[in-house]
Protein backbone atom coordinates (compact mmCIF):
# COMPACT_ATOMS: atom_id res chain seq x y z
CA UNK A 1 0.00 0.00 0.00
CA UNK A 2 1.33 3.41 -1.16
CA UNK A 3 1.19 6.80 0.57
CA UNK A 4 -1.35 7.91 -2.97
CA UNK A 5 -3.05 4.85 -2.13
CA UNK A 6 -4.28 5.68 1.75
CA UNK A 7 -4.37 9.58 1.17
CA UNK A 8 -3.43 12.51 4.04
CA UNK A 9 -5.41 12.19 6.53
CA UNK A 10 -5.55 8.39 6.17
CA UNK A 11 -1.64 7.83 6.62
CA UNK A 12 -1.98 10.69 9.43
CA UNK A 13 -4.71 8.64 11.38
CA UNK A 14 -2.24 5.67 10.75
CA UNK A 15 1.27 7.47 11.78
CA UNK A 16 -0.79 9.01 14.72
CA UNK A 17 -2.13 6.06 15.87
CA UNK A 18 1.48 4.88 16.69
CA UNK A 19 2.59 7.63 18.54
CA UNK A 20 2.37 7.86 22.59
CA UNK A 21 3.09 10.97 24.33
CA UNK A 22 4.49 11.54 27.95
CA UNK A 23 3.93 13.89 30.28
CA UNK A 24 5.14 17.19 29.10
CA UNK A 25 2.16 16.95 26.21
CA UNK A 26 -0.70 18.20 27.09
CA UNK A 27 -2.70 18.23 23.93
CA UNK A 28 -1.17 15.85 21.08
CA UNK A 29 -1.60 15.96 17.57
CA UNK A 30 -5.66 16.05 16.22
CA UNK A 31 -6.02 19.58 16.54
CA UNK A 32 -4.86 22.43 14.96
CA UNK A 33 -1.69 22.60 17.12
CA UNK A 34 -0.58 21.18 20.38
CA UNK A 35 -0.32 22.16 23.66
CA UNK A 36 3.28 21.64 25.37
CA UNK A 37 3.70 22.50 28.81
CA UNK A 38 6.65 24.88 29.46
CA UNK A 39 7.27 24.79 33.45
CA UNK A 40 10.41 27.19 33.06
CA UNK A 41 8.32 29.53 30.88
CA UNK A 42 11.03 29.49 28.73
CA UNK A 43 10.80 26.82 25.32
CA UNK A 44 14.25 25.98 23.82
CA UNK A 45 13.70 24.91 20.27
CA UNK A 46 16.04 23.73 17.64
CA UNK A 47 14.82 22.47 13.74
CA UNK A 48 17.06 20.22 11.81
CA UNK A 49 16.19 18.55 8.27
CA UNK A 50 17.23 15.24 7.22
CA UNK A 51 17.33 14.85 2.49
CA UNK A 52 17.27 11.45 1.63
CA UNK A 53 20.64 10.96 -0.85
CA UNK A 54 22.18 13.93 1.33
CA UNK A 55 21.34 12.48 5.05
CA UNK A 56 20.34 8.87 4.88
CA UNK A 57 20.00 6.34 1.65
CA UNK A 58 16.54 3.73 2.00
CA UNK A 59 18.77 0.79 1.09
CA UNK A 60 21.63 1.79 3.98
CA UNK A 61 19.21 2.40 6.52
CA UNK A 62 15.18 1.16 7.80
CA UNK A 63 12.85 3.42 8.67
CA UNK A 64 13.06 3.15 12.17
CA UNK A 65 16.30 3.82 12.04
CA UNK A 66 15.79 6.69 10.06
CA UNK A 67 13.35 7.87 12.60
CA UNK A 68 15.75 7.47 15.22
CA UNK A 69 18.49 9.77 13.54
CA UNK A 70 16.20 12.48 12.77
CA UNK A 71 15.24 12.42 16.20
CA UNK A 72 18.48 12.36 17.66
CA UNK A 73 20.02 15.42 15.82
CA UNK A 74 17.47 17.65 17.34
CA UNK A 75 17.35 16.35 20.86
CA UNK A 76 21.03 16.63 20.85
CA UNK A 77 20.42 20.20 20.32
CA UNK A 78 18.40 20.77 23.23
CA UNK A 79 20.53 18.45 25.51
CA UNK A 80 23.94 21.19 24.17
CA UNK A 81 21.92 23.81 25.88
CA UNK A 82 21.72 22.21 29.43
CA UNK A 83 17.86 21.23 28.64
CA UNK A 84 15.60 18.55 28.46
CA UNK A 85 13.64 17.40 25.95
CA UNK A 86 10.19 17.79 25.87
CA UNK A 87 8.43 17.28 22.37
CA UNK A 88 9.05 17.19 18.89
CA UNK A 89 7.07 18.46 15.51
CA UNK A 90 8.00 16.40 12.53
CA UNK A 91 7.11 17.83 8.77
CA UNK A 92 6.80 14.93 6.20
CA UNK A 93 7.27 15.77 2.41
CA UNK A 94 7.18 11.93 0.64
CA UNK A 95 7.11 10.73 -2.79
CA UNK A 96 3.29 9.39 -3.50
CA UNK A 97 4.71 6.23 -4.17
CA UNK A 98 6.25 5.83 -0.83
CA UNK A 99 5.13 2.45 1.04
CA UNK A 100 2.97 3.35 4.20
CA UNK A 101 4.77 0.97 6.01
CA UNK A 102 7.72 3.14 5.36
CA UNK A 103 5.97 6.26 7.04
CA UNK A 104 4.49 4.28 10.23
CA UNK A 105 8.03 2.95 10.69
CA UNK A 106 9.83 5.97 10.58
CA UNK A 107 6.88 7.08 13.10
CA UNK A 108 7.96 4.48 15.32
CA UNK A 109 11.59 5.17 15.19
CA UNK A 110 10.53 9.15 16.20
CA UNK A 111 8.39 8.10 19.16
CA UNK A 112 11.30 5.59 20.59
CA UNK A 113 14.20 8.29 20.52
CA UNK A 114 12.16 11.09 21.75
CA UNK A 115 10.96 8.40 24.65
CA UNK A 116 14.59 8.22 25.92
CA UNK A 117 13.91 11.21 27.47
CA UNK A 118 10.39 11.49 27.67
CA UNK A 119 9.41 13.52 24.86
CA UNK A 120 7.13 13.19 22.40
CA UNK A 121 6.17 13.42 18.86
CA UNK A 122 2.96 16.52 19.71
CA UNK A 123 2.20 16.82 15.62
CA UNK A 124 3.91 18.58 12.75
CA UNK A 125 2.60 18.36 8.56
CA UNK A 126 2.43 16.33 5.74
CA UNK A 127 3.36 17.29 1.52
CA UNK A 128 4.10 15.36 -1.63
CA UNK A 129 7.59 16.17 -2.84
CA UNK A 130 9.57 14.49 -5.50
CA UNK A 131 12.45 14.10 -2.80
CA UNK A 132 11.83 12.64 0.92
CA UNK A 133 12.60 15.14 3.20
CA UNK A 134 12.20 14.97 7.19
CA UNK A 135 12.24 18.37 9.29
CA UNK A 136 11.95 18.08 12.70
CA UNK A 137 11.84 20.74 15.36
CA UNK A 138 12.66 19.81 19.28
CA UNK A 139 11.56 21.66 21.88
CA UNK A 140 12.99 21.76 25.76
CA UNK A 141 12.97 22.81 29.06
CA UNK A 142 15.48 24.61 31.01
CA UNK A 143 14.33 23.85 34.65
CA UNK A 144 15.01 27.50 35.88
CA UNK A 145 18.80 27.22 34.62
CA UNK A 146 20.71 29.68 31.82
CA UNK A 147 20.85 27.99 28.96
CA UNK A 148 24.33 26.88 28.31
CA UNK A 149 25.56 28.81 25.00
CA UNK A 150 28.81 28.91 22.89
CA UNK A 151 30.31 32.42 23.94
CA UNK A 152 31.01 31.29 27.49
CA UNK A 153 34.08 29.28 26.96
CA UNK A 154 37.57 31.37 28.67
CA UNK A 155 41.37 30.40 28.85
CA UNK A 156 42.28 28.14 31.85
CA UNK A 157 38.89 26.53 31.20
CA UNK A 158 38.86 21.99 30.43
CA UNK A 159 37.81 20.79 27.14
CA UNK A 160 35.57 17.84 28.07
CA UNK A 161 33.30 15.16 25.48
CA UNK A 162 30.93 13.17 26.69
CA UNK A 163 29.98 10.45 24.43
CA UNK A 164 31.71 8.89 21.29
CA UNK A 165 32.83 10.36 18.06
CA UNK A 166 34.18 8.98 14.81
CA UNK A 167 31.78 5.61 15.26
CA UNK A 168 29.27 6.85 12.56
CA UNK A 169 31.88 8.05 10.11
CA UNK A 170 33.72 5.03 10.15
CA UNK A 171 30.17 3.41 9.56
CA UNK A 172 29.55 5.80 6.67
CA UNK A 173 32.68 5.00 5.29
CA UNK A 174 32.26 1.28 5.35
CA UNK A 175 28.97 1.65 3.98
CA UNK A 176 30.30 4.32 1.14
CA UNK A 177 32.45 1.47 -0.04
CA UNK A 178 29.93 -1.51 0.00
CA UNK A 179 30.23 -3.51 2.81
CA UNK A 180 27.64 -3.95 6.11
CA UNK A 181 30.68 -4.71 8.58
CA UNK A 182 32.00 -4.25 11.11
CA UNK A 183 28.23 -4.13 12.71
CA UNK A 184 29.06 -1.98 15.16
CA UNK A 185 29.94 0.93 13.48
CA UNK A 186 27.31 0.46 11.03
CA UNK A 187 24.77 0.48 13.73
CA UNK A 188 26.59 3.51 15.02
CA UNK A 189 25.33 5.33 11.74
CA UNK A 190 22.31 4.27 11.43
CA UNK A 191 21.10 5.43 15.33
CA UNK A 192 23.19 7.61 17.37
CA UNK A 193 24.32 6.99 20.41
CA UNK A 194 23.58 10.51 21.97
CA UNK A 195 24.34 11.14 25.79
CA UNK A 196 21.17 12.80 26.42
CA UNK A 197 21.28 12.86 30.62
CA UNK A 198 24.95 14.84 30.09
CA UNK A 199 23.46 18.15 29.15
CA UNK A 200 21.60 19.06 31.83
CA UNK A 201 24.36 17.68 34.11
CA UNK A 202 26.41 19.51 32.73
CA UNK A 203 24.56 22.92 33.10
CA UNK A 204 24.10 21.98 37.12
CA UNK A 205 28.15 21.56 37.22
CA UNK A 206 28.54 25.20 35.77
CA UNK A 207 29.59 24.32 32.32
CA UNK A 208 30.96 27.53 30.52
CA UNK A 209 29.77 26.18 26.72
CA UNK A 210 28.92 23.42 25.30
CA UNK A 211 27.70 22.37 21.72
CA UNK A 212 26.50 19.10 20.25
CA UNK A 213 28.76 17.68 18.02
CA UNK A 214 27.13 16.98 14.64
CA UNK A 215 29.41 17.75 12.02
CA UNK A 216 32.70 16.95 13.12
CA UNK A 217 34.27 17.35 16.97
CA UNK A 218 36.92 20.18 15.53
CA UNK A 219 34.68 21.94 13.07
CA UNK A 220 32.07 22.42 16.02
CA UNK A 221 34.56 23.24 19.33
CA UNK A 222 35.55 26.07 15.94
CA UNK A 223 31.87 27.44 16.29
CA UNK A 224 32.89 27.59 20.59
CA UNK A 225 35.62 29.08 19.83
CA UNK A 226 34.72 32.11 17.10
CA UNK A 227 32.23 33.05 19.44
CA UNK A 228 34.02 32.89 22.64
CA UNK A 229 37.16 35.04 21.45
CA UNK A 230 39.28 31.98 22.54
CA UNK A 231 41.31 29.19 21.16
CA UNK A 232 40.79 25.64 21.16
CA UNK A 233 43.43 22.93 22.05
CA UNK A 234 42.70 18.95 21.86
CA UNK A 235 44.81 16.57 23.07
CA UNK A 236 44.91 13.54 20.48
CA UNK A 237 46.32 11.24 22.94
CA UNK A 238 42.71 11.36 24.97
CA UNK A 239 41.10 9.05 22.34
CA UNK A 240 41.35 5.84 22.50
CA UNK A 241 40.93 3.93 18.90
CA UNK A 242 38.44 0.87 19.40
CA UNK A 243 39.41 -2.25 17.86
CA UNK A 244 36.53 -2.35 15.52
CA UNK A 245 37.67 1.31 14.13
CA UNK A 246 41.45 0.46 14.29
CA UNK A 247 40.60 -2.77 11.88
CA UNK A 248 38.41 -1.00 10.14
CA UNK A 249 40.45 2.43 9.40
CA UNK A 250 43.71 -0.20 8.34
CA UNK A 251 41.42 -2.52 5.71
CA UNK A 252 39.77 0.60 4.37
CA UNK A 253 43.15 2.99 4.39
CA UNK A 254 42.04 5.48 6.21
CA UNK A 255 43.40 7.58 9.11
CA UNK A 256 40.65 6.86 12.34
CA UNK A 257 41.50 9.74 13.91
CA UNK A 258 40.30 12.00 11.16
CA UNK A 259 37.19 10.12 12.03
CA UNK A 260 37.19 10.85 15.31
CA UNK A 261 38.68 14.65 15.40
CA UNK A 262 36.52 15.22 11.73
CA UNK A 263 33.14 13.11 11.95
CA UNK A 264 29.91 14.16 12.12
CA UNK A 265 26.55 12.47 12.95
CA UNK A 266 27.34 11.00 16.47
CA UNK A 267 25.91 14.04 18.25
CA UNK A 268 28.70 13.78 21.79
CA UNK A 269 28.45 16.59 23.33
CA UNK A 270 31.41 18.82 23.87
CA UNK A 271 31.76 21.21 26.74
CA UNK A 272 34.46 23.89 28.47
CA UNK A 273 34.68 23.61 32.06
CA UNK A 274 36.15 25.89 35.18
CA UNK A 275 39.26 23.84 36.07
CA UNK A 276 37.76 23.61 39.63
CA UNK A 277 35.25 21.55 38.46
CA UNK A 278 35.57 17.74 39.38
CA UNK A 279 34.18 16.35 36.21
CA UNK A 280 32.35 12.54 36.51
CA UNK A 281 32.86 9.72 34.73
CA UNK A 282 30.31 10.64 31.88
CA UNK A 283 32.93 13.84 30.94
CA UNK A 284 36.50 12.94 29.56
CA UNK A 285 38.76 15.71 29.47
CA UNK A 286 39.95 16.37 25.75
CA UNK A 287 41.74 19.53 25.63
CA UNK A 288 42.00 23.19 26.75
CA UNK A 289 40.74 26.74 26.00
CA UNK A 290 43.69 29.16 25.84
CA UNK A 291 44.59 32.55 24.39
CA UNK A 292 43.99 33.44 21.09
CA UNK A 293 41.73 32.05 18.11
CA UNK A 294 40.81 29.09 16.14
CA UNK A 295 41.18 25.47 17.09
CA UNK A 296 44.52 23.18 17.20
CA UNK A 297 45.44 19.47 18.04
CA UNK A 298 48.10 19.19 19.82
CA UNK A 299 49.23 23.06 19.67
CA UNK A 300 49.56 22.85 15.83
CA UNK A 301 46.89 22.82 12.94
CA UNK A 302 45.16 20.61 11.72
CA UNK A 303 45.80 18.99 8.25
CA UNK A 304 43.05 19.27 5.94
CA UNK A 305 39.16 19.56 6.51
CA UNK A 306 37.62 19.62 10.51
CA UNK A 307 34.32 18.50 9.50
CA UNK A 308 31.44 18.68 7.73
CA UNK A 309 29.60 21.50 5.40
CA UNK A 310 26.66 21.15 3.28
CA UNK A 311 28.11 23.43 0.60
CA UNK A 312 31.78 21.95 0.33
Amino acid sequence: MTVAGVGEFGLIDRVTARLTHGESCLLGPGDDAAVVAAPDRRVVASTDVLVEGRHFRRDWSSARDVGHRAAAANLADIAAMGATPTALLVALCIPADLETIWAEELADGLGAEAAKVGASVVGGDMSASPTLTIAVTALGDLAERPPVVRSGARPGDVVALAGRTGWAAAGYTVLSRGFRTPRLLVEAFRRPEVPYPAGPHAARLGATAMIDVSDGLLADLGHVAKASGVAIDVHRDSFEVPRQMRDAAQALGVDPYSWILTGGDDHALAATFPRSVALPEEWRPVGRVVEGAGVTVDGAAYEGRTGWDHFR
